[in-house]
């Protein structure tokens, strides 16, 4: 058990650095209006949630790593012993997608739902959560390879 946690989390960083960099590239396009974990943790510091805030990049990268880990150390725990399917990997990215996008972060007010956000954003973070789910699955199938 504590193995697949591990390597769970092992792949979430993986996972959370591919994603980083589809978000990156769709804020570049213009499409995101700020990154989603800035808003978040600019949300929990003091002040207005308009302004930006010292310390919140790197706050907002440590947030979002934290839950990639996190979320990939669960999908560790529930792959258990059994080879992750991508299709699998990708279905857990997406819903964790839904139920922050859709549930959590709307309800703090940080960002609005899924369907009243700005047009581009919602693309960027599905394909974002697509890829997360993709190379999750993949590195846990990885590091369950035996050694050579």
């Amino acid at each position: 058990m504590m193995r697949n946690l591990v390597k769970g989390a092992a792949s979430g960083a993986l996972a959370t650095a591919v994603m980083s960099a589809v978000m990156v590239a769709g804020e570049r396009a213009g499409l995101m209006g700020g990154q989603p974990p800035k808003h978040i943790v600019r949300s929990f510091l003091p002040g207005s949630e308009r302004k930006r805030k010292p310390g919140e990049g790197a706050l907002a990268a440590v947030a979002h790593f934290g839950f990639g880990i996190g979320s990939g150390a669960l999908f560790g725990l529930m792959a258990r012993r059994r080879r992750a399917r991508v299709p699998a990997g990708i279905a857990y990215g997406l819903m964790i997608w839904v139920v922050s996008y859709a549930g959590w972060v709307p309800k703090m007010t940080v960002l609005p739902p899924i369907h009243r956000d700005r047009p581009g954003r919602p693309i960027v973070m599905a394909a974002g959560h697509v890829v997360y789910g993709t190379a999750l699955a993949c590195a846990l199938n990885r590091l369950d390879q035996p050694k050579k």
